[in-house]
């Protein structure tokens, strides 16, 4: 059995969508591998920080996300396999990738009760002053008009 803990960068954009992991990115492992009967047991974890837009309010997100991750590389000559050691190696960017993106929220929000953006004015509700005034029903609206013209 090994264990390694390593910092690397994402090699390129991972996600679709409102959020995803930025190339770039610091993603820190903690990896342990180990060699049984079928071939390398792969487990660990990874942590990095996905970043884009909230999905109600469209504020600028940026979150830490951790991923627990373990598979199987078979040895060569195997059964159909997804992963495969080849040449004594084992190669971890399809297996973190995909971990850390089935992770990434769908439908990321800023806070959960965030309150997103106002229909009819596209400003931010979470940012106005006080409680938006409740919209007037179209059937009232001529007697909205009477209280507005008599107000001093």
């Amino acid at each position: 059995m090994r264990e390694h803990r390593l910092t690397i960068p994402a090699p390129e954009r991972w996600g679709e969508g409102l959020v995803a992991i930025q190339k770039g990115e610091e993603l820190d492992l903690d990896v342990r591998l180990e060699s049984v009967h079928e071939g390398i047991l792969v487990s660990g974890d990874v942590e990095t920080v996905f970043r884009g837009e909230c999905g109600r309010c469209l504020r600028e997100i940026d979150e830490r996300v951790e991923v627990d991750f373990q598979e199987l590389f078979e040895y060569p000559g195997g059964e159909a396999a997804d992963f495969e050691v080849q040449d004594d190696h084992v190669d971890l960017e399809n297996l973190v990738r995909d971990a850390i993106v089935l992770a990434l929220p769908f439908q990321p929000v800023c806070q959960p009760d965030c309150p997103g953006l106002d229909p009819n004015t596209g400003e931010r509700l979470a940012e106005g002053a006080g409680e938006a005034p409740a919209p007037i029903d179209p059937r009232w609206a001529a007697l909205q008009e009477l209280n507005d013209n008599q107000a001093p």
